[in-house]
């Protein structure tokens, strides 16, 4: 029987019989390497704030007892004004409106391209297996891509509004929920899919019948929670010209003092809808992966 205890070099090993000495050596190796790996962090966060410092129009330390002055004068300017935003709050519903449009749209879409495209990046599953690796760089390579970046070049080719917003966070959405669905997929019991496979069942016919009962709980819990994210993003995305109430949160913080209550209003309504999404979220995941 060959000793693989410490690995396969050559050297003195440790006496079997004392295991107490080979946990002690065990964890003096963690704690050098987790030493390590603290100073390499240290290091380079010494570092990235040295550059970011000397390229800073200002510097940090003098500005730092002033980074409340603006919130503090938003927040001055929306106190006086309080009596507007109610009606404010009305005004940009629409706008909220679309914004729940978009994230839904690119949240069903993205969902969709992750439900094709994890079983193909599943061991196992996948009908040839040569299809995993290129199935999880092609995830890998759309969840790599920021939302944002794909947006602003899709401006170019068709202008601004919601459909650049549309295609940018779906694309964004089915590499990060293709990750999700492909892992449990991997947790799923092969014994139903096998069955199929016996009696002459279709590669598509075992996915369906076979798989997707058993991962459709938290299928669906992950593209919820997706939702959450992507409302947030299409909020973001408003800022670089994709409509939402992202676009009137933007022209109401340019335009500076005297719209101020607007900002306010926007954040307001903002904050009371992600409550709102959690909290149904929340319930309607527990119902599906509970049953309760």
């Amino acid at each position: 029987m060959a000793d693989i205890a410490f690995g396969p070099s050559p050297g003195p090993r440790l006496d079997p019989a004392k295991s107490g000495e080979a946990y002690l050596l065990l964890v003096r190796r963690r704690r050098l390497y987790s030493t390590i790996l603290i100073v390499l962090f240290l290091v380079l966060l010494a570092s990235g704030f040295r550059t970011t410092q000397d390229r800073n129009a200002g510097d940090f330390w003098t500005g730092l007892p002033h980074v409340l002055d603006f919130p503090v004068e938003v927040l001055r300017e929306a106190w006086a004004d309080r009596a507007n935003l109610p009606g404010m709050i009305w005004h940009f519903l629409p706008s909220l409106i679309e914004t729940l449009n978009i994230a839904a749209v690119s949240t069903l879409l993205g969902g969709l391209g992750a439900a094709l495209l994890a079983p193909l990046a599943t061991r196992g599953l996948a009908p040839w297996p040569r299809l995993v690796g290129p199935s999880r760089r092609l995830l890998d390579m759309l969840r790599a891509l920021p939302d944002i970046v794909i947006a602003l070049v899709l401006i170019y080719m068709l202008g601004g509004g919601p459909i650049p917003a549309v295609i940018a966070i779906a694309v964004h959405t089915t590499g990060a929920l293709g990750k999700l669905f492909s892992e449990v997929a991997e947790n799923a019991d092969l014994k139903p899919i096998e069955g199929l496979s016996s009696v002459g069942a279709t590669w598509l016919q075992r996915m369906v019948f076979g798989l997707l009962p058993q991962v459709a709980p938290n299928w669906a819990s992950y593209a919820l929670m997706r939702f959450e994210i992507n409302v947030r993003a299409s909020a973001i995305l408003g800022f670089v010209g994709q409509g939402g109430i992202g676009a009137d949160l933007k022209e109401a913080m340019q335009w500076g003092q005297g719209r101020y209550d607007e900002v306010v209003a926007i954040f307001l309504l903002l904050f009371l809808t992600i409550v709102v999404i959690d909290q149904y979220s929340d319930r309607l995941r527990q119902k599906l992966t509970k049953g309760t």
